[in-house]
């Protein structure tokens, strides 16, 4: 099984693993990554093969500060404009390579884009200790929830991995928003831990919506799931179901549910992000069959955790 060490005591192990070309889970501010150096083919590998991740999903590589992102991509005025309002943070920026930057093709998926980002905290310092990006994407199996805890990645990946790096709950609970622009033009390929008003208020521009195929990490049909099915904008609970609900007001026969959590009793979304996956899991754990979700503003925060419960909620058969 995975070692536990806390932020406090992981430097050092964890440089070691990384440049040995193995992979580390680290908590970020989002939710915890399964972290190898991307330059590394190797370490890259060993990535999908923990987490089980199709060949053609790209990663986002994670970069210490705008100098080292400026040597892998190419940064327009307006990707630098976001860049300096919201890094480090819950943004990933789609940009065009750099010819030579040194980063994987595996981490790519083939395509001549790059996702980047800068995390706060021990995952920013782990990067510009060693010198190089790490490709992160998030430190569960493929397809499945996301891990905001450290014990929440040990049982997943525990037996496949060496190292944890235990920093406590992410504060955010969701992955990055993602961006692209191009020509000017600014598209969320992933709404995240940064609400798209957010970013417009930034740019001075809307938010076009929609992707030709899968641009960035986390465009999956299915994604996100559960072991449960997941049942959207419920408006009663059937026998059996576990109850995910949000808000003060509670769908017909909630009383009932095998199991029960609340998002945010005071319907506030950035609470409810924050709970999201550890309260998906919680309930997944309850033996119920199906997982009533109720119904969840748009709004803000809203879109993101209307985005991952809906891909939560796909056919398992769009899993690839």
């Amino acid at each position: 099984m995975a070692e536990i060490l806390g932020v406090g005591a992981a430097m050092r192990r964890a440089l070691a693993l990384l440049e040995g070309g193995d992979v580390v889970a680290i908590p970020t501010e989002t939710v915890y990554g399964l972290a190898g150096d991307a330059t590394n083919g190797v370490a890259v590998a060993r990535i999908f093969e923990a987490k089980g991740r199709p060949r053609f999903n790209p990663l986002i590589a994670h970069v210490a500060d705008l100098a080292m992102a400026a040597r892998i991509a190419e940064f327009d005025p307006l990707s630098a404009k976001l860049a300096e309002a919201f890094w480090p943070g819950p943004i990933t920026l789609v940009l065009p390579q750099r010819p030579g930057n040194g980063i994987h093709p595996l981490v790519t998926a083939g395509l001549d884009t790059i996702a980047l980002r800068i995390p706060r905290g021990f995952g920013g310092e782990l990067i510009a200790s060693l010198g190089r990006p790490l490709a992160a994407p998030s430190a569960n199996s493929s397809g499945r929830i996301s891990a905001t805890t450290a014990e929440a990645v040990a049982d997943d990946l525990g037996d496949r991995i060496k190292l944890v790096v235990d920093g406590g709950a992410t504060p955010v609970g969701l992955e990055s928003t993602i961006v692209k622009i191009e020509d000017g033009k600014l598209r969320l390929l992933r709404p995240g831990g940064i609400a798209a008003e957010e970013i417009e208020a930034v740019a001075g521009a809307k938010l076009l919506r929609g992707a030709a195929g899968i641009e960035a990490p986390g465009m999956l049909a299915s994604h996100y799931a559960p072991g449960a099915s997941v049942r959207l904008n419920a408006e009663e609970v059937a026998g059996g179901e576990a109850l995910l609900a949000f808000g003060r007001d509670r769908v017909e026969g909630w009383e009932n549910a095998l199991a029960f959590r609340n998002l945010s009793e005071t319907g506030d979304l950035r609470e409810a992000a924050a709970n999201l996956f550890a309260y998906m899991q919680d309930l997944d754990r309850s033996g119920a069959a199906t997982i009533a979700v109720e119904p969840i503003p748009f709004e803000g925060l809203g879109e993101a955790i209307n985005d991952r419960l809906v891909r939560a909620a796909a056919p398992r058969d769009k899993i690839a």
